[in-house]
Protein backbone atom coordinates (compact mmCIF):
# COMPACT_ATOMS: atom_id res chain seq x y z
CA UNK A 1 0.00 0.00 0.00
CA UNK A 2 1.49 3.27 -1.02
CA UNK A 3 2.16 6.30 1.43
CA UNK A 4 3.02 10.01 -0.09
CA UNK A 5 6.08 10.86 1.84
CA UNK A 6 6.71 7.58 3.39
CA UNK A 7 8.32 4.36 3.03
CA UNK A 8 7.24 0.83 4.49
CA UNK A 9 9.33 -0.59 6.78
CA UNK A 10 9.81 -4.29 7.94
CA UNK A 11 9.49 -5.19 11.43
CA UNK A 12 9.53 -8.15 13.88
CA UNK A 13 6.64 -10.41 14.63
CA UNK A 14 5.85 -9.25 18.37
CA UNK A 15 5.45 -5.55 16.62
CA UNK A 16 2.86 -6.93 13.99
CA UNK A 17 1.14 -9.19 16.91
CA UNK A 18 0.88 -5.88 19.14
CA UNK A 19 -0.21 -3.98 16.22
CA UNK A 20 -2.77 -6.71 15.30
CA UNK A 21 -4.08 -6.60 19.08
CA UNK A 22 -4.20 -2.77 19.17
CA UNK A 23 -4.97 -1.98 15.22
CA UNK A 24 -5.93 1.78 16.05
CA UNK A 25 -3.90 4.08 16.86
CA UNK A 26 -6.27 5.61 19.61
CA UNK A 27 -5.87 2.23 20.87
CA UNK A 28 -1.95 2.30 21.70
CA UNK A 29 -1.71 5.90 23.70
CA UNK A 30 1.06 6.45 25.63
CA UNK A 31 0.85 8.87 27.85
CA UNK A 32 4.34 10.73 29.96
CA UNK A 33 3.62 14.05 32.00
CA UNK A 34 6.52 15.30 33.61
CA UNK A 35 9.03 18.56 34.14
CA UNK A 36 11.74 19.25 32.36
CA UNK A 37 14.51 21.59 33.66
CA UNK A 38 14.85 24.50 31.18
CA UNK A 39 17.00 26.75 33.71
CA UNK A 40 19.86 26.85 30.89
CA UNK A 41 17.42 26.96 28.31
CA UNK A 42 15.73 30.25 29.79
CA UNK A 43 19.29 31.93 30.26
CA UNK A 44 20.19 31.02 26.62
CA UNK A 45 17.10 32.53 24.97
CA UNK A 46 17.27 35.71 26.95
CA UNK A 47 20.68 36.17 25.73
CA UNK A 48 19.68 35.58 22.26
CA UNK A 49 16.52 37.75 22.95
CA UNK A 50 19.22 41.30 23.91
CA UNK A 51 21.50 40.28 21.16
CA UNK A 52 18.22 41.08 19.27
CA UNK A 53 17.43 38.07 17.56
CA UNK A 54 13.77 36.79 16.85
CA UNK A 55 13.71 33.70 19.24
CA UNK A 56 11.15 32.33 21.59
CA UNK A 57 10.79 29.27 23.86
CA UNK A 58 8.68 27.43 21.31
CA UNK A 59 11.50 27.91 18.18
CA UNK A 60 13.79 25.78 20.65
CA UNK A 61 11.15 23.44 21.71
CA UNK A 62 10.46 22.62 18.44
CA UNK A 63 13.90 21.94 17.10
CA UNK A 64 15.02 20.29 19.94
CA UNK A 65 11.95 17.84 19.34
CA UNK A 66 13.33 17.52 15.12
CA UNK A 67 16.99 17.09 16.53
CA UNK A 68 15.12 13.81 18.80
CA UNK A 69 13.68 12.62 15.96
CA UNK A 70 16.99 13.02 13.81
CA UNK A 71 18.56 10.95 16.15
CA UNK A 72 15.90 8.41 17.31
CA UNK A 73 14.12 8.05 13.70
CA UNK A 74 11.52 5.38 14.77
CA UNK A 75 9.78 8.40 16.33
CA UNK A 76 8.94 9.26 12.52
CA UNK A 77 7.38 6.42 12.06
CA UNK A 78 3.80 5.67 12.11
CA UNK A 79 1.22 2.28 11.73
CA UNK A 80 -1.72 2.66 8.71
CA UNK A 81 -3.74 -0.07 7.78
CA UNK A 82 -1.93 -2.58 10.11
CA UNK A 83 1.41 -1.92 8.33
CA UNK A 84 4.60 0.17 9.79
CA UNK A 85 5.98 3.35 7.73
CA UNK A 86 8.62 6.04 8.08
CA UNK A 87 8.43 9.17 7.35
CA UNK A 88 10.75 10.70 4.59
CA UNK A 89 11.12 13.73 6.30
CA UNK A 90 11.10 15.88 9.80
CA UNK A 91 8.01 17.87 10.10
CA UNK A 92 6.42 19.31 12.77
CA UNK A 93 3.31 20.71 12.80
CA UNK A 94 1.24 23.42 14.74
CA UNK A 95 -2.37 24.92 15.26
CA UNK A 96 -2.07 28.60 15.50
CA UNK A 97 -4.35 31.62 15.76
CA UNK A 98 -4.81 34.47 12.99
CA UNK A 99 -5.50 36.64 15.95
CA UNK A 100 -5.49 36.93 19.56
CA UNK A 101 -8.95 36.81 19.96
CA UNK A 102 -11.40 33.99 21.66
CA UNK A 103 -13.10 33.73 18.47
CA UNK A 104 -10.11 34.23 15.97
CA UNK A 105 -9.78 31.96 13.21
CA UNK A 106 -7.21 29.13 13.76
CA UNK A 107 -4.80 27.45 11.25
CA UNK A 108 -2.88 24.23 11.04
CA UNK A 109 0.81 24.87 10.13
CA UNK A 110 3.53 22.75 9.50
CA UNK A 111 7.51 23.28 9.37
CA UNK A 112 9.85 20.79 7.51
CA UNK A 113 13.06 20.65 9.51
CA UNK A 114 15.88 20.07 6.67
CA UNK A 115 18.90 18.37 8.49
CA UNK A 116 21.04 21.15 7.82
CA UNK A 117 18.58 23.54 10.21
CA UNK A 118 19.52 24.89 12.81
CA UNK A 119 18.10 27.46 15.38
CA UNK A 120 18.71 30.51 13.28
CA UNK A 121 16.63 29.11 10.54
CA UNK A 122 13.97 27.61 11.91
CA UNK A 123 13.07 30.38 13.81
CA UNK A 124 13.29 32.73 10.28
CA UNK A 125 10.77 29.43 8.88
CA UNK A 126 8.13 30.05 11.86
CA UNK A 127 8.12 33.78 11.42
CA UNK A 128 7.98 33.73 8.22
CA UNK A 129 4.97 31.32 7.87
CA UNK A 130 2.81 33.29 11.01
CA UNK A 131 3.69 36.57 9.40
CA UNK A 132 2.44 34.88 6.26
CA UNK A 133 -0.48 34.04 8.33
CA UNK A 134 -1.60 37.22 10.64
CA UNK A 135 -0.02 40.29 8.12
CA UNK A 136 0.34 38.93 5.07
CA UNK A 137 -2.94 37.32 4.89
CA UNK A 138 -2.79 35.28 1.93
CA UNK A 139 -5.63 32.00 0.36
CA UNK A 140 -5.50 29.15 2.48
CA UNK A 141 -4.63 26.09 0.16
CA UNK A 142 -4.83 22.12 0.94
CA UNK A 143 -6.27 21.26 4.47
CA UNK A 144 -7.31 24.66 5.68
CA UNK A 145 -8.97 25.47 2.82
CA UNK A 146 -10.78 21.98 2.37
CA UNK A 147 -11.98 22.10 6.06
CA UNK A 148 -13.97 25.55 5.15
CA UNK A 149 -15.73 23.90 2.28
CA UNK A 150 -16.49 20.42 4.36
CA UNK A 151 -17.60 21.97 7.35
CA UNK A 152 -20.45 23.83 5.87
CA UNK A 153 -22.23 20.98 3.96
CA UNK A 154 -25.07 19.40 5.38
CA UNK A 155 -25.12 16.38 7.69
CA UNK A 156 -26.56 13.85 5.12
CA UNK A 157 -23.63 14.94 2.79
CA UNK A 158 -20.48 15.99 5.04
CA UNK A 159 -20.77 12.75 7.48
CA UNK A 160 -20.13 10.05 4.78
CA UNK A 161 -18.25 12.09 2.78
CA UNK A 162 -16.12 12.04 5.85
CA UNK A 163 -16.38 8.67 6.47
CA UNK A 164 -15.29 8.71 2.48
CA UNK A 165 -11.80 10.78 3.35
CA UNK A 166 -10.65 8.44 6.38
CA UNK A 167 -11.27 5.43 4.46
CA UNK A 168 -9.10 6.68 1.39
CA UNK A 169 -6.10 7.78 4.21
CA UNK A 170 -6.65 4.32 5.14
CA UNK A 171 -5.73 2.49 2.45
CA UNK A 172 -3.62 5.22 1.06
CA UNK A 173 -5.41 6.58 -1.67
CA UNK A 174 -5.95 10.25 0.17
CA UNK A 175 -5.56 13.11 -2.68
CA UNK A 176 -1.83 14.13 -1.38
CA UNK A 177 -3.56 18.01 -1.76
CA UNK A 178 -5.77 17.40 1.01
CA UNK A 179 -2.41 16.35 3.20
CA UNK A 180 -1.11 19.75 2.63
CA UNK A 181 -0.86 22.05 5.43
CA UNK A 182 -2.88 19.56 7.32
CA UNK A 183 -1.39 19.16 11.06
CA UNK A 184 -2.22 14.97 11.55
CA UNK A 185 0.05 14.41 8.58
CA UNK A 186 3.25 15.06 10.06
CA UNK A 187 6.50 13.21 11.92
CA UNK A 188 4.92 15.26 15.69
CA UNK A 189 2.15 17.63 16.70
CA UNK A 190 2.90 20.19 19.31
CA UNK A 191 1.08 22.90 21.14
CA UNK A 192 2.00 25.17 23.32
CA UNK A 193 0.06 26.31 26.03
CA UNK A 194 2.65 27.74 28.01
CA UNK A 195 2.57 30.82 26.23
CA UNK A 196 -1.52 31.42 27.49
CA UNK A 197 0.26 30.34 31.37
CA UNK A 198 -1.14 27.30 31.36
CA UNK A 199 0.18 24.20 32.39
CA UNK A 200 0.63 20.77 30.55
CA UNK A 201 -2.38 18.90 29.49
CA UNK A 202 -3.11 15.29 27.75
CA UNK A 203 -4.36 15.57 24.39
CA UNK A 204 -5.34 12.47 22.29
CA UNK A 205 -4.27 10.94 19.28
CA UNK A 206 -6.27 10.71 16.52
CA UNK A 207 -6.63 7.50 13.80
CA UNK A 208 -6.61 9.51 10.70
CA UNK A 209 -3.13 10.89 9.35
CA UNK A 210 0.25 9.80 10.07
CA UNK A 211 1.47 11.82 12.83
CA UNK A 212 2.42 9.20 16.16
CA UNK A 213 2.64 11.50 19.26
CA UNK A 214 1.57 15.84 20.00
CA UNK A 215 3.57 17.42 22.55
CA UNK A 216 1.55 19.94 25.21
CA UNK A 217 4.46 22.16 26.83
CA UNK A 218 3.19 23.75 29.65
CA UNK A 219 4.09 27.79 31.35
CA UNK A 220 7.91 27.77 32.05
CA UNK A 221 7.53 27.90 36.26
CA UNK A 222 10.04 28.14 38.73
CA UNK A 223 10.21 24.57 40.79
CA UNK A 224 12.02 23.13 43.64
CA UNK A 225 14.76 20.61 42.81
CA UNK A 226 17.00 18.85 45.10
CA UNK A 227 20.77 18.08 43.76
CA UNK A 228 23.09 16.43 46.21
CA UNK A 229 20.42 16.46 49.09
CA UNK A 230 20.12 20.11 48.42
CA UNK A 231 17.04 22.58 47.75
CA UNK A 232 17.33 25.10 44.94
CA UNK A 233 15.21 26.62 42.85
CA UNK A 234 15.32 26.23 39.06
CA UNK A 235 13.08 26.62 36.10
CA UNK A 236 11.24 24.00 34.94
CA UNK A 237 8.00 23.33 32.03
CA UNK A 238 5.84 20.43 32.22
CA UNK A 239 5.79 17.93 29.11
CA UNK A 240 2.98 16.15 28.25
CA UNK A 241 3.73 13.91 25.62
CA UNK A 242 1.05 11.08 24.13
CA UNK A 243 2.29 8.75 21.38
CA UNK A 244 1.50 5.61 19.92
CA UNK A 245 3.47 2.41 21.49
CA UNK A 246 3.45 0.75 18.65
CA UNK A 247 6.27 2.85 16.88
CA UNK A 248 9.13 2.02 19.69
CA UNK A 249 9.35 0.02 22.58
CA UNK A 250 9.36 1.98 26.03
CA UNK A 251 13.03 1.60 26.14
CA UNK A 252 13.62 3.39 22.71
CA UNK A 253 10.84 5.86 23.85
CA UNK A 254 12.99 6.60 27.37
CA UNK A 255 16.29 7.22 25.62
CA UNK A 256 14.52 9.68 23.37
CA UNK A 257 12.76 11.42 26.27
CA UNK A 258 15.91 11.41 28.27
CA UNK A 259 17.98 13.03 24.59
CA UNK A 260 14.83 15.62 24.50
CA UNK A 261 16.27 16.86 28.25
CA UNK A 262 19.79 16.90 27.30
CA UNK A 263 19.38 19.39 24.34
CA UNK A 264 17.13 21.84 26.02
CA UNK A 265 19.67 21.51 29.01
CA UNK A 266 22.47 22.20 26.51
CA UNK A 267 21.14 24.56 24.42
CA UNK A 268 24.09 25.46 22.36
CA UNK A 269 23.78 22.22 20.35
CA UNK A 270 20.45 24.02 18.73
CA UNK A 271 22.93 25.89 16.97
CA UNK A 272 24.46 22.86 15.11
CA UNK A 273 22.49 20.93 11.98
CA UNK A 274 18.94 19.04 12.55
CA UNK A 275 20.73 15.91 12.06
CA UNK A 276 23.43 15.78 14.32
CA UNK A 277 24.27 12.53 16.17
CA UNK A 278 24.19 13.65 20.04
CA UNK A 279 25.23 11.44 22.43
CA UNK A 280 24.75 11.64 26.04
CA UNK A 281 28.17 11.08 28.05
CA UNK A 282 27.45 8.03 30.63
CA UNK A 283 24.14 6.91 28.78
CA UNK A 284 24.84 3.87 26.99
CA UNK A 285 23.68 3.44 23.42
Amino acid sequence: MRKNNAKRIKIGGMTQLLIDLKPRRCDADVFLNTPVDVTNLVKYIDDKKKAGEKVTYFHAFLLALAKTIYNRPKLNRFVANRHMYEHNNVVISFVAKVEFEDDAEELMLLIEVKPDDNLESISKKIVDKITELRVKKTDKKGANSAIDTLGKLPNIIRVPLVGFLKWTDKIGYLPKSLEEDDLYFSSAIVTDIGSLKSDSIYHNNTNFGSSSSITAIGEIRDTVKVVDGKEKIIKAANFGINFDERIADGFYMIKAFKLLEYILDNPKLLEGRADEKITIPGLKK
